[in-house]
């Protein structure tokens, strides 16, 4: 069970955050609503405060000192279910079928290269060249797990292969696997890794367990 469920689950926490879905709150209101001691609302909520999940914020509410609310951080608001793959399919779709798919995967390796230079904001060491391509496989890995792919570098008789086991756009993969997984997702790991070939040997949203590529960095972009 990931940190979501336990969070939204049954317990206190859970309720507390489906109060704050609906707006600020104060812990003494919180605790009206939930029937509990105003103290044990208080312990929870800097809880979820220590883990980035809530935020309080004074606001002025006539004579008297201000009132303390508490209200979900953007990182709160994720602990709920989105369904952000529904519009990005529709838009897919509506520009395959005005465009075309040769008109429509331009514009995913556009994408990657912007996604690419996202993380490399993120993570500056990313600037360097790859003057080491087994280190640079390595930091790849570790930026691609930071955002969730659970990302390793795995060796065998034919190479490293990097292997991901978490596929963070799975729901569009899965009825657009050809964009996902050999347009955009081989860009990306052609602008990260500075070059070389990636070839794909399995991915999640077809079947397999793991996303996984075979690495051959040239010496070229060893440089």
């Amino acid at each position: 069970m990931g940190a979501a469920e336990m969070l939204l689950g049954e317990g206190t926490k859970s309720k507390i955050l489906d109060e704050l879905n609906e707006g600020p709150r104060t812990a003494r209101e919180l605790a009206k609503k939930l029937g509990i001691q105003e103290s044990a609302v208080r312990m929870h909520l800097e809880r979820l405060s220590e883990r980035g999940i809530v935020s309080p914020h004074f606001s002025r509410e006539g004579v008297g000192r201000p009132r303390k609310r508490y209200g979900l951080t953007s990182e709160g608001f994720e602990l709920f279910p989105r369904r952000y793959e529904l519009m990005v399919d529709s838009v897919i779709q509506a520009v395959l079928e005005k465009e075309g798919e040769p008109y429509l995967a331009a514009l995913f390796v556009r994408a990657a290269d912007r996604f690419a230079e996202r993380l490399v904001e993120d993570f500056p060491q990313l600037r360097t060249p790859p003057s080491d391509p087994e280190r640079r496989l390595r930091l790849v890995a570790r930026v691609l797990d930071s955002i969730g792919q659970k990302a390793e570098v795995v060796r065998d008789a034919k190479g490293p292969r990097l292997v991901r086991r978490n596929c963070i756009f799975r729901g569009s993969a899965l009825a657009h696997s050809n964009l996902i997984c050999e347009v955009f997702d081989r860009r990306l790991l052609q602008k990260l890794l500075g070059g070389g070939s990636v070839d794909l040997l399995s991915s999640v949203p077809r079947g397999a367990a793991a996303c996984s590529h075979l690495i051959q960095l040239t010496s070229a972009a060893a440089e």
